[in-house]
C-alpha cells in the first residue's frame, strides 16, 4: 500500500448541494450540481512531494523566476525579481480592511524557503508545500499523472457526504473551542493563541479525515483547482488571501496574461473575524501567477 501522502481515495459520483446562500456573495447561488466519479489525493502535496517532482525534473516554480517586465507594465526594475508573498504577524490591532498590513511580497520567498531569506523546509517535510502558482501545480500533477480537481469534484470531496453541511464535520463551528481543523485562534492578524497547536501550516493529516477518509480538506492552506474564476458580482473587500502577484509590481492594473482560478478551503489564516472560509462551500479568486505561504494544492484523477 502507497504511504499516506500517495493516497488516492475513490469518490462516488453524485448530485450534491453546491455553494451557500448564508455567507459571502461568490458563494452564491446554492445549487444541484452532478460530478462524475473521481480520485482525489488523501491529503495535500507535501514538501517533501514537491521535492521529488523537482529533483527529477529540474522544475523552476514562478517564484523562482525573474518576472518578464512585458506582463507587468509600470513595474519598478528592483521589483521584478523572484519571490513570493509572506504572512507576518503585526504586533497589534490594524485596520481589517487592508491585507497589506499583515502581507508582504517577499524576494527570494519560495516552495525552499517559505519565510524568505534564511528560511528552510527543515522539519516541514511532512507539511503541504506552498508558494506554488497554479502553473506549478498543473506541472506536478502532470508529472504525477494527475491533474487538479474542478471546484465541484473539490467541493463534493470536501463535504465528505455530509450533505448541506455548514462545515466538513457537521454544523457546529468547533474551531474557537475544540478545532478539528488548522485555522487561526485568537485576534487576527496580531494574537495566535495556537489552540490548534500551529501558528502557520501543519503537518498534513494532523486532523480525523472527513467522512470520505480526506485530510486538510478544510485550513492549513487554500488549495487550487482547475475552475476558472467566475462571479456575478464582484465585490469589495471580497479577497482575504492577499493579492495577487500581479499587483505587486504594478498596484494599478492586473494584466490580462493572468486570469483567475477558484481556490477552496480556506487555511491557517482563516477565522470567524475576518476570512470565515473554513468552510466547503466557501471560494476565493486567485490570479494564476500568483503564490503565497498559505497556498498549496492536491490532485485528482478519473476513477
Amino acid at each position: 500500500m502507497a504511504p499516506p501522502e500517495r493516497q488516492m481515495v475513490p469518490i462516488p459520483g453524485g448530485e450534491f448541494l453546491m455553494g451557500s446562500d448564508r455567507h459571502y456573495p461568490e458563494e452564491r447561488p446554492a445549487r444541484m450540481v452532478r460530478v462524475d466519479p473521481f480520485r482525489i489525493d488523501a491529503r495535500p502535496v507535501t514538501n517533501r512531494m514537491f521535492m521529488e517532482f523537482v529533483t527529477d525534473t529540474g522544475y523552476m516554480t514562478f517564484a523562482e523566476r525573474p518576472p518578464d517586465p512585458a506582463l507587468y507594465p509600470g513595474a519598478r526594475p528592483q521589483d521584478l525579481v523572484p519571490g513570493s508573498l509572506v504572512f507576518g504577524m503585526t504586533e497589534g490591532p490594524v485596520d481589517l480592511r487592508d491585507f497589506r498590513n499583515w502581507w508582504a511580497w517577499t524576494p527570494a520567498a519560495d516552495w525552499k524557503r517559505p519565510l524568505g531569506p534564511g528560511s528552510s523546509l527543515d522539519g516541514l517535510e511532512d507539511h503541504p508545500v506552498v508558494h506554488v502558482a497554479y502553473p506549478d501545480a498543473v506541472a506536478f500533477a502532470r508529472w504525477a499523472g494527475r491533474r487538479l480537481p474542478s471546484e465541484a469534484e473539490w467541493e463534493y470531496a470536501a463535504r465528505g457526504g455530509l450533505e448541506g453541511a455548514e462545515f466538513a464535520w457537521g454544523d457546529q463551528d468547533v474551531q474557537e473551542t475544540a478545532p478539528l481543523a488548522n485555522t487561526w485562534q485568537g485576534v487576527f492578524p496580531h494574537e495566535n493563541t495556537e489552540l490548534d497547536g500551529w501558528t502557520r501550516t501543519s503537518p498534513v493529516g494532523s486532523y480525523a479525515p472527513n467522512g470520505y477518509g480526506l485530510s486538510d480538506m478544510i485550513g492549513n492552506v487554500w488549495e487550487w483547482t482547475s475552475t476558472r474564476y467566475r462571479e456575478a458580482t464582484p465585490t469589495a473587500g471580497s479577497r482575504c488571501c492577499g493579492p495577487p502577484r500581479s499587483k505587486q509590481p504594478a498596484p494599478s492594473r492586473e494584466p490580462g496574461p493572468f486570469p483567475a482560478r477558484t481556490i477552496k478551503g480556506g487555511s491557517h489564516l482563516c477565522t470567524i473575524q475576518y476570512c470565515f472560509r473554513y468552510r466547503p462551500a466557501a471560494r476565493q479568486r486567485q490570479t494564476i501567477d500568483t503564490s503565497a505561504s498559505h497556498l498549496g494544492f492536491r490532485c485528482a484523477s478519473p476513477l
